[in-house]
C-alpha cells in the first residue's frame, strides 16, 4: 500500500486492488491541483473542500453515505458521525471510512467534529492506519484527536486537515497535536505493507505533493 497526501483531508491510495483517493478538493483550497485518476473516491461529507468528484478521473465508484460496499480485493465500511459536536446541528453529518485491502485496516475520520463513542469505536473495530484532523475549527483540535488515538489504538497516525503555507483559511498546526508524542517521523509518502506495521502506534507526517 503507498499512500500519498494532497494536503487537507485528500489522500491517494495505492492498492493491489486499485487506486483510492479521499475527499478530493477544488483549487479555492489553495493547494496545487494535479490530475487524478481512481478507482474509487470517498466522500466524507458534501462541502466543497471535499466532495469535488468531477476533478477525479478514470470513472471512479464514488461512496459518499454510511454502508457496507464490496469490491474485489477490497471492502469499504462508512459510518455515521457528525462535523459538530452538537449531533450535526451546526454542520450537518459526516461518514468515516474505513477500507480494509492487502491485510491492512485504513480509516479515514474525514471531518469529525467530536470524539468517537465507545459504541461507534467498537463497531470500527481493528485499525491499523489512522487518517486522522487534528487543526480544530472545522474538526476536532489537538487535544480530542490524541483522545481519539488512545480509544482506536491504530498502529499509524497520520494527521491531516491542519495549517500549512497554502491552505486558504486558518486551522491549528499539526506541531499541537505531535507535540504530544515524544517520536514523530515526517516522510513524503508512506509504503507499507502488513507484515511492516508497527506494535506500537507511530506517529507520521507526511509531505503534500507539490507536482
Amino acid at each position: 500500500m503507498l499512500i500519498k497526501w494532497f494536503g487537507h483531508a485528500s489522500f491517494q491510495i495505492d492498492t493491489s486492488a486499485g487506486t483510492i483517493i479521499t475527499d478530493p478538493f477544488n483549487d479555492e483550497l489553495g493547494y496545487p491541483m494535479f490530475p487524478r485518476r481512481a478507482d474509487v473516491v470517498t466522500v466524507s461529507h458534501q462541502h466543497w473542500d471535499h466532495n469535488t468528484v468531477e476533478n477525479v478521473s478514470g470513472s471512479p465508484q464514488v461512496f459518499s453515505a454510511p454502508g457496507f460496499y464490496q469490491l474485489e480485493g477490497m471492502s469499504i465500511q462508512g459510518f455515521p458521525t457528525f462535523h459538530d459536536q452538537k449531533s450535526g446541528q451546526e454542520r450537518g453529518g459526516n461518514t468515516v471510512f474505513k477500507i480494509s485491502t492487502e491485510e491492512i485496516n485504513l480509516l479515514h475520520l474525514g471531518d469529525l467534529g467530536h470524539i468517537l463513542s465507545q459504541e461507534t469505536a467498537i463497531e470500527i473495530g481493528v485499525v491499523d492506519i489512522l487518517l486522522l484532523p487534528v487543526g480544530g475549527n472545522f474538526t476536532v483540535d489537538a487535544d480530542a484527536a490524541y483522545e481519539i488515538v488512545g480509544l482506536l489504538r491504530p498502529r499509524i497516525v497520520i494527521p491531516m486537515h491542519f495549517q500549512t503555507p497554502h491552505l486558504s483559511f486558518r486551522l491549528a498546526p499539526v506541531e499541537e497535536f505531535t507535540g504530544k508524542y515524544e517520536k514523530v517521523l515526517k516522510l513524503p509518502s508512506l509504503e507499507i505493507s502488513s507484515q511492516d506495521l508497527p506494535n506500537e502506534t507511530q506517529i507520521i507526517v507526511l509531505d503534500y505533493l507539490m507536482g
